[in-house]
This record gives structure tokens, C-alpha cells and sequence, in this order.
């Protein structure tokens, strides 16, 4: 097959024409990946970051996580799909077997096999989902592969982390950090839940994209001091307050535009500059009764809430899309998310 392939850590992935196909095991499913979202996590990938959190997967290999297509093939064992059925592939592939999975919890599998991670994704034709009966979910009809793409880890991971874990309620106030692709997802998520958002970025052109999200207010940190702005919009400080990017700047932003008894909502993973340690003001989430909540992809059961969200139209993934490129450009997007050169979402489609 055709791929884009990671051979070394902080060089650019190269074109294969002939790659290797990926293998389907009895219950696992092959997907000819229609299209494929370019997400920041790739970029981070792609750095040789999170081998602190054993997301650094051996070299060479097919990355990506945001893909969706055609069922190419089932194994013996699988008996909720077959060849021809449209599908979305969550990342986060659970075991079915642990203390997690058993419980509803795939999304913190202990026995994690990420999809770009561990199989091979969806930088290639072809892609590989383990377990498919638990962890493939059906892709309506109505639904276009490029949209469904632009959902892929920013999306549903937003969606899980603002309507299960943060619990954004209407009339909340919600300060989102970071208008990357996490970042405007949350903002039109906690917009259709009827919250006031304010999207706070250092690029007014983030910032522009995440007014059309449904923002009601938009702060630049690099011409402003963030928290004290996000205060006085919010008339004291917002309700729930979510770092979409992972860096130590935006979640100490984060924590202090918080009233009291605020939730902070950690998204974003970090850079090889904090290497999963970030200092917080402790006295002041004691006294001030803040939470600190974190959040990871989403299980493939909640899928059918947030599709049904957008096959009526409150919730429009597909207006994130700014590019889309063919694979042999992907490289040098993933690249420019170094120096944050990206607005919106990129999806490859093959």
C-alpha cells in the first residue's frame, strides 16, 4: 500500500509506495482509510514526545489517529461488521478485558493499543483495528468522510471532556485555552450545550475561527494577561475552564480564570519542555474548592450521542476544515504545527 511513514523522531515522514499491508487477526477489522485527520498529537509523534506515557511507538511506522473508511476485511470472530460498511475509528482501542473496559471505561484501557500508536493508521490506504466488535463504531450514511475525519481524536476526545467529565451546563461560562483543533471543537460542543464561551489564543486568525465556532468573546494572551481578562468577561471567572493545548502556560491560565469552585479541564498533554510535570497553585485550588479533571478520547458506545448531534446539525465538525491535501502533503503540515503554522483543521483524503 501507499504511506507516509515515521522512520526517525524529529524528521519528516516519507512516502512509501509499497508498504507493507497491515495483518487482520480473528477479531480484528482492516479499514481502507477514506480520509485522515491531521492533528497536533501527530506533530508531537512525530517529536519523539509522551515516551513518558508509552505513546512513542517503535520505529518505522504508519501513524495517525483520526481515520475513518470502508471495512476492507473482518476476521473469523467478528461478527458486527463486514466488508463494505463505513465505519469511524476511535484511537483508543480497548482490551475488552481489564477492570476498565469491563466497566464501560475503554477510553482507559491499561492494555491501551492506539490506533497510529501501536497499529498501523491512518497515514496509509489500508489501517488496522483491533478487537472490531468492541472498538469500531458505524458511520451514518449522512455523514461525509472528510467531516467524520475532522471529528477524530479533537472531537469526540472535546465532546467526552465537556459533556461527561467537565459537565458544561447551560448558562455556564467556559474559557477554552488554545484554539488548535481541540480547542474549537470544545468551543462549538459547549456552544451547542447552550455555555458562554470565551477562546483565548495568541493568533487572532485561532481566534477568528473559534467566533465562527459560536465564541461569544475572544482574548488574545499575547497582547493581554488572560486570566484578569477572562475574570472580567465572565463576571467573576468562568464556571469550567479547559487547557486544549498542553503547555504549562495555558493550564496555569486555565486554573486561574476559575471562580471559586470552578472545574479546569485538562486536555491537552504536554511538550518535552514539562515532560508530564506542570506546577500549580495549590493554596489557591484548596481554597478556592477548584477541580482539577482530566480527560482522555472517548468510548466507542458514546459515539451514536455526539453523530446524532451532527446529523441534525447542532454540532458542524465539518466547518473546522480549512485544507485538504493529498498524502504526500502531510508531512510539511505536520511539520508547520511546530511553530503553531496551522488554522483549523487539515484532513487528508485519499
Amino acid at each position: 500500500m501507499k504511506a507516509a511513514v515515521l522512520e526517525a523522531f524529529k524528521t519528516p515522514m516519507k512516502v512509501h509506495e509499497n508498504w507493507p499491508d497491515p495483518e487482520c487477526g480473528p477479531e480484528d477489522a482492516i479499514v481502507k482509510v477514506e480520509a485522515n485527520g491531521i492533528c497536533r498529537s501527530d506533530w508531537h509523534v512525530c517529536e519523539g514526545d509522551w515516551e513518558w506515557i508509552g505513546l512513542q511507538p517503535e520505529l518505522p511506522h504508519v501513524i495517525g489517529h483520526e481515520y475513518c473508511g470502508i471495512v476492507e476485511e473482518v476476521g473469523s470472530q467478528v461478527t458486527k461488521f463486514k466488508k463494505g460498511d463505513r465505519v469511524i475509528c476511535p484511537f483508543n482501542f480497548g482490551c475488552g478485558t481489564c477492570e476498565f473496559c469491563q466497566s464501560g471505561h475503554q477510553n482507559t484501557c491499561v492494555n491501551f493499543e492506539g490506533a497510529g500508536f501501536v497499529r498501523p493508521g491512518g497515514y496509509g490506504q489500508y489501517a488496522g483495528v483491533s478487537r472490531a466488535d468492541l472498538n469500531l463504531v458505524a458511520l451514518p450514511e449522512t455523514i461525509p468522510f472528510v467531516e467524520a475525519a475532522s471529528m477524530g481524536c479533537r472531537f469526540m476526545t472535546s465532546f467526552h471532556g465537556v459533556v461527561d467529565q467537565a459537565q458544561v451546563g447551560a448558562g455556564d461560562w467556559v474559557s477554552i485555552h488554545g484554539c488548535g483543533g481541540i480547542g474549537l471543537a470544545a468551543t462549538q460542543i459547549a456552544t451547542s450545550l447552550g455555555a458562554n464561551v470565551i477562546a483565548v489564543d495568541i493568533n487572532d486568525e485561532s481566534l477568528a475561527v473559534a467566533k465562527q465556532m459560536g465564541a461569544l468573546h475572544t482574548v488574545n494572551a499575547a497582547k493581554e494577561d488572560a486570566p484578569a481578562a477572562v475574570i472580567e468577561l465572565s463576571g467573576g471567572g468562568t464556571h469550567v475552564s479547559i487547557d486544549a493545548l498542553g503547555i504549562a502556560t495555558t493550564c496555569l491560565n486555565s486554573i486561574l480564570s476559575l471562580r471559586s469552585r470552578g472545574r479546569h479541564l485538562q486536555i491537552g498533554l504536554t511538550t518535552q519542555e514539562e515532560k508530564g510535570f506542570v506546577s500549580l497553585p495549590v493554596d489557591i485550588m484548596v481554597a478556592r474548592e477548584l477541580q482539577f479533571v482530566g480527560t482522555i478520547g472517548m468510548q466507542p458506545q458514546r459515539y451514536p450521542s455526539m453523530l446524532n448531534m451532527v446529523e441534525s446539525g447542532k454540532l458542524t465538525p465539518g466547518r473546522m476544515v480549512t485544507n485538504v491535501i493529498g498524502i504526500d502533503d502531510a508531512a510539511d503540515v505536520i511539520t508547520s504545527m511546530g511553530s503553531y503554522g496551522t488554522v483549523g483543521t487539515t484532513v487528508v483524503k485519499w
